[in-house]
Parts: structure tokens; sequence; C-alpha cells
């Protein structure tokens, strides 16, 4: 008997690094996601296969059942795994304790450089498997706001608030009545965001500037104009700048582009969002960035 899970990726609209001090940011959920199969063996070993999106196993080891024990420790991917496995048993004490033996592979369908939450459908997809809390799980292991797991069991826009460490969700949906003028656009580089989260952290941030991004986030989510939508994100950027010591992407990368642009999560890297007509994306592509998504191919919203 097999077992499937899945979850979905996600993109931060609104409210990167601030989500972690309790500002309300938009999140989206992607139409890329990971799935993760469970299939029963009498190998008495949990081996493990990752597949990316062009069905090439990008990852493989096997693990003790008793206590997740890589065959190759000096492996950081399979160490890692490790100790999602012993967090989510810590979590439910029964979990892969009574079996003879697992094969699981996870399959992504968007390249593992785009940053739409290679860490956080994991995470899902194992809390759906072993019975678990999935922030719980998040915070034993990876740690973080916890947007993308939220973005990962939703199937629409999230307002999401982190207070006194519990999560705040809140489905929503979107008046945007122009989003055939947003495009996602990647940067050709993957953005650690633990380093991001660690300078974030090297900064003060005062309640004043949680609570702008919180309007933000609300106004964004409001408008039904273009016009409003580009001065909120370019409104947004110029907070998020001053608060990171951080010049905005637009200004270091894309200085005369005639309109908005928006970063993404860690920046950096990874995607980030832009206003325009399609004939403005040749401005990208003439500068080497030529995967450009729309947003109705992007998102579920």
């Amino acid at each position: 008997m097999k077992e499937l899970f899945k979850s979905n990726g996600k993109l931060l609209i609104t409210g990167e690094y601030v989500v972690l001090d309790g500002a309300t940011a938009l999140a989206v959920p992607t139409q890329y996601g990971q799935t993760l199969q469970i299939k029963q063996t009498a190998t008495k070993t949990l081996y493990w296969k990752s597949v990316d999106k062009n069905g090439l196993v990008w990852f493989k080891d096997t693990f003790s059942l008793n206590n997740f024990e890589p065959q190759n420790t000096q492996n950081k991917v399979s160490n890692t795994l490790a100790n999602i496995l012993r967090a989510a048993r810590d979590l439910n004490n029964n979990f892969l304790l009574n079996t003879n033996g697992l094969e699981v592979e996870t399959v992504l369908d968007f390249p593992r450089n785009w940053g739409l939450g290679t860490s956080s459908t994991l995470i899902n997809n194992i809390a759906q498997w072993a019975k678990v809390d999935a922030f719980r799980l998040l915070n034993n292991s990876f740690g973080g706001s916890g947007y993308d797991v939220a973005a990962a069991q939703s199937n629409c826009p999230i307002l999401y608030t982190l207070q006194s460490e519990k999560p705040e969700i809140k489905q929503v949906s979107l008046r945007w009545n122009f989003t055939e003028n947003l495009f996602f656009i990647h940067l050709n580089e993957k953005q650690d965001s633990k380093e991001g989260i660690s300078h974030y952290r090297k900064n003060t941030v005062a309640k004043s500037a949680i609570s702008e991004i919180s309007e933000l986030s609300f106004a964004l989510l409001k408008t039904t104009s273009l016009i409003e939508f580009q001065n909120i994100i370019s409104e947004h950027e110029k907070l998020i700048s001053t608060i990171i010591n951080t010049p905005t992407i637009k200004s270091r990368l894309f200085n005369d582009y005639p309109h908005a642009i928006k970063s993404l999560g860690a920046w950096g890297g990874d995607f980030i969002m832009v206003t325009g007509a399609e004939n403005d994306l040749e401005y990208f592509k003439n500068r080497g960035y030529n995967t450009i998504i729309p947003f109705n191919e992007m998102l579920k919203f």
C-alpha cells in the first residue's frame, strides 16, 4: 500500500523579515509544490530518495528505523532529514515504530533553486505523514516564522501573523483585476534564508515599522488599482530597505526600469515581482533574466 502527501510552495508578497516579529504578512501558495510517497518494504530500513523537477535523483540515503541514523553520516542533507524525522517521533512516539521497512520518494515540480519552499513543503508533508502539528515540527527542526508552512496547507492567499509564537492565519481573496500586469522573475541565484534572517537580527526594528508593514499588507490586499498597488509595494521596499540597511533590488540592479519592482522573501535572490506589460519584459530578458512567470501561472488565488 502506498501513501501520498502533497504540499504547496509559497511566495511571501509582503512582510519579509518583519513577519518574524509579529508583522502581518500576505503570503500566497504557488501552483508548484512537492509530493512525498511512502511504500512499504521488508528491508528493515528507511530508504529515502529525492527527485527534482527533471526526474533526476539529487539525494538518496538509507536510515535506521530505530533512531533514524543515516548510512552517510557525513552528508548534511542526511543529518538534516534525520533530525526532522526524530523531531516528528518526539511529537508522535508511535511514528514508524511498527514497520518492516519503507521506501520514501519526494518529488519537486519546481527547480530547487527557485526558493518556493523545498524545506517547508517537506516539513508539511512529513507532518501529515507522522500525524503531528506542522508548526511544532518546524519549530523543533528548521525554525522560522511558519508562514511558509501555512501556505503549504492552504489553497488560497493568507494573511499570516505570528503572535506570542502562535500563528494566526486568515484566508483571503485578492481583488486585483490587474494580474495580467504582474510577473515573477527569477534572479538566477538562490538566496540563503538563514543568512538573510541572521542579517536582519543584527538590526533594531521599531514597533512603528512593524505596524507600518502590517498596514501596507492590508492596503495591498484591498487595493483594486494598479497605480496604488505600485505605490504600496514601492513604499514597502523603502521601509524594508531602511530596516535591514540594504539597497532595494531596483536601485541596485534595475534602476532605469520604469515600473515597480518588489523583492520577495530573503533579499538578493530567488524571485522578484515586477509590474508592467508583457513587452516591458524584454528589459529583463536583455539582461539575462529569462525565467519569467506570469502571476496567473505561478499562484493559487
